[in-house]
């Protein structure tokens, strides 16, 4: 499928509604450092330093569709305590409806608890009651289900096995939608498919699948075998079978098939990755797209999200940059270049995912080992790293009439280029005070032999809540010294007769 063909289909795409029902889990990271084992037992000691709450199940499928700007309502059951409220308010600050969110005082908000050292998580802590929900639960979904599927394009059972899906609330849930002919899609759960019998197609991850027919699936050319089973089993009318780093399978029920492969440039954490895929071709088909098209879509969301850090979200405006990206007509390289109002909205798409903004500056004229470890370091103080460039004449101010040796938009390439770099952007000042208040980082990084001379940008980093910290230098590299040897190296010119 061509690019362009997605691309026109994303534009067209519009604001469906979409109705999520299912598990409804709260994620909280807390994070910090571990330096020493605990003289109590052979663990290691996390000393906390921050704590991030994030929705989860199919809280994270809603979320998803959201940033989609998808119309979105969820039903669910969450317990009467703190962190079912703590969620509800979540939810509505998304601008995700939860007037379908049910209070049962007889059972807890399920939380997930992960304890993360760096970007390493050590351990998980889950507080859930899994129990299916009773009869009085179920048929009180039901009730909400059926007031409000009618005016859905299309329908979602996030299946965490926390409860909600019931085999009773899954067959009233299928029967209620298809008697309104809205698709119904399922993230499943379990061995047993039959539970989602009459749904319109189920997204198992390569794992999933195999639990669910009893045998591996080690090489692509068995998936249309399983698919066709899988098919028979539920009775659907198409499966997707995620496969990780090898893309993903779908299947009609007649035999068509297709392998898409993935898109993903790196991948930093694949934590609600499905929610990102059923999301997407939830939107697609509710928009009345083809599963191909919405297939193709939903890996590309996928290739963006699991370069973020937890259960995280795909904006359209990443969409459509992945996808110029792909189509050539916007390099990768290009789009790290930001200014203006594209660095206005990537921030703001930044920090409505809860992410640490980094930034440093530099001129970064001749790019070294040097260059290459400090960048690495500022990056592992947050999530992602804004690195500010002196622009050509600055530079001439500061370093003299010879310098830069490489022009402005070269720098800007070969830093964009760099794997650790989320973000660049010019500035012509100086000094970095402006576009410092311009991003108002997490975090700033300056190198170590800044201590002395004090850092520009400090005060107002720090009067919003944010900090600084100082990089450690790898001696002997620097771009005067690289100039210098470079001059010296240079064979004499023979002089005339």
């Amino acid at each position: 499928m061509q690019v362009t063909d997605l691309i026109q289909a994303l534009a067209g795409l519009g604001r469906p509604r979409i109705l999520v029902l299912g598990d409804l889990i709260l994620d909280r990271y807390v994070s910090g450092e571990v330096d020493r084992i605990s003289p109590e037992a052979p663990i290691p000691i996390l000393r906390a330093k921050s704590q991030e709450d994030r929705l989860g199940g199919a809280g994270n499928v809603a979320a998803n569709l959201r940033a989609m700007e998808a119309s979105v309502e969820v039903v669910g059951v969450i317990g009467d305590d703190s962190l079912g409220r703590r969620m509800c308010d979540m939810l509505g600050k998304d601008g995700i409806e939860t007037s379908g969110v049910l209070v049962d005082a007889s059972r807890p908000t399920t939380e997930k608890t992960r304890l993360v050292a760096g970007t390493q998580q050590i351990v998980r802590v889950d507080w859930e009651d899994a129990r299916p929900v009773d009869s009085k639960w179920a048929g009180r979904c039901l009730e909400l289900l059926a007031s409000r599927v009618a005016h859905a394009q299309a329908l979602i059972l996030s299946d965490y096995g926390k409860g909600v899906l019931s085999s009773e609330v899954l067959a009233g849930a299928i029967r209620l939608a298809r008697e309104h002919k809205v698709p119904v899609l399922v993230d499943p759960k379990g061995n047993d498919y039959r539970r989602y019998r009459g749904a319109t197609l189920v997204t198992p991850n390569r794992k999933e699948a195999e639990e669910a027919l009893g045998r591996k699936l080690a090489a692509l050319d068995e998936l249309p075998r399983a698919g066709a089973d899988l098919l028979e089993v539920a009775q659907l009318e198409a499966v997707v079978i995620t496969l990780g780093p090898q893309g993903m399978f779908h299947m009609h029920r007649g035999g068509a098939t297709k392998h898409v492969p993935t898109v993903a440039k790196s991948v930093f954490d694949v934590t609600g990755a499905g929610d990102t895929v059923i999301s997407h071709l939830a939107l697609g088909l509710g928009a009345g797209l083809t599963l191909e098209v919405a297939a193709e879509l939903a890996n590309h969301a996928a290739g963006i999200v699991v370069g973020k850090r937890g259960a995280a979200s795909v904006t359209r405006a990443e969409l459509f940059d992945a996808l110029d990206a792909a189509a050539g007509r916007l390099s990768q390289v290009r789009a790290k270049i930001l200014e203006g109002e594209a660095l206005v909205r990537r921030l703001a798409e930044w920090r409505a995912q809860n992410l640490r903004v980094v930034f440093t500056n530099g001129c970064f004229d001749i790019l070294h080992a040097g260059h290459v470890d400090y960048l690495r370091f500022a990056r592992a103080q947050g999530d992602v790293l804004v690195v500010g460039v002196n622009d050509d004449a600055s530079v001439r101010r500061l370093k003299g009439p010879t310098r830069p040796v490489n022009r402005l938009e070269d720098r800007l390439a070969v830093l964009s280029g760099l794997e650790m770099v989320d973000a660049v952007v010019s500035f012509a000042e100086d000094t970095p005070a402006q576009i410092i208040e311009r991003i108002t980082p997490a975090v700033l990084v300056k190198g170590e032999d800044w201590r002395d001379k004090g850092v520009v940008g400090r005060q107002w980093v720090e009067s919003h809540g944010g900090k600084v910290v100082l990089a450690p230098l790898l001696q002997g590299r620097s771009t005067t010294a690289i100039l210098e040897r470079s001059c010296e190296t240079q064979p004499q010119a023979k002089s005339r007769p």
